[in-house]
């Protein structure tokens, strides 16, 4: 396989993962798996033997959240205490399975009974996102950190905060875990100075992950949305 075809392989396994991911969210919810009285540990173990029956998952690369309620505020590295779901109860969930050694990470959020502002955050997540991939795509030279200025611009002007210190990171072939937060140029955020549109270590083309991460710290709650930006 050349250079042009691995590229391509490499684009089309990152599709296909995120694809299987987004499949399995969707079941989690056709199924009727988030209902008021679980735990989040219980979701997530629940959600880790439905993607071990459809996909034959048996390894996520980073640790599977489910987070509901003034947990949703917490940034990915926090371990909030186990929460029970309420029957007006917004959660995120962040999934990081792995697909023949190709890995996924894809977020969503999802809201139980009717409070307009949850539904109403809920529903700016893919808005915010599909606004700032507009931005990326006409910016060809834009930085890590450029991109992340200009996401939070976009946040910010909406009325919401933001609950991460970055704003997406490398994706690629397992094990993305290596990477870490003294990997600066690996992470949309300040400090990363380096062009997104580059090759990495292996001369292969970078490929990333958008996450947007809304809080309304007045409310106590937030919400997720994140999957592949460049692909």
């Amino acid at each position: 396989m050349n250079q042009t075809e691995h590229q391509a392989h490499r684009g089309e396994a990152l599709r296909e993962a995120e694809t299987k991911a987004s499949h399995l969210f969707t079941e989690v919810i056709e199924r009727g798996l988030i209902v008021p009285g679980k735990n989040e540990r219980q979701l997530s173990d629940e959600i880790r033997d439905l993607a071990g029956d459809l996909f034959g998952i048996r390894k996520f690369w980073h640790k599977r959240i489910v987070r509901a309620g003034v947990n949703t505020l917490e940034p990915y590295r926090s371990n909030p205490p186990n929460r029970q779901l309420s029957d007006d109860e917004i959660l995120f969930f962040d999934f990081g399975p792995v697909f023949e050694e190709w890995e996924a990470d894809f977020g969503r959020t999802y809201v139980l009974g009717d409070d307009p502002d949850k539904h109403h955050l809920t529903a700016e997540l893919p808005r915010l996102w599909h606004e700032a991939r507009r931005h990326f795509e006409a910016t060809p030279d834009i930085t890590g950190e450029q991109f992340f200025a200009h996401i939070l611009g976009l946040i910010e002007a909406g009325g919401w905060g933001h609950g991460a210190a970055h704003a997406g990171h490398l994706v690629g072939e397992f094990p993305h875990e290596r990477i870490n937060g003294d990997d600066i140029d690996c992470y949309i955020t300040t400090g990363n100075d380096q062009p997104m549109r580059r090759p990495d270590a292996a001369g292969q083309d970078c490929h990333w992950i958008l996450e947007i991460h809304l809080v309304n710290r007045e409310r106590g709650f937030g919400g997720f949305f994140e999957q592949l930006l460049d692909l």
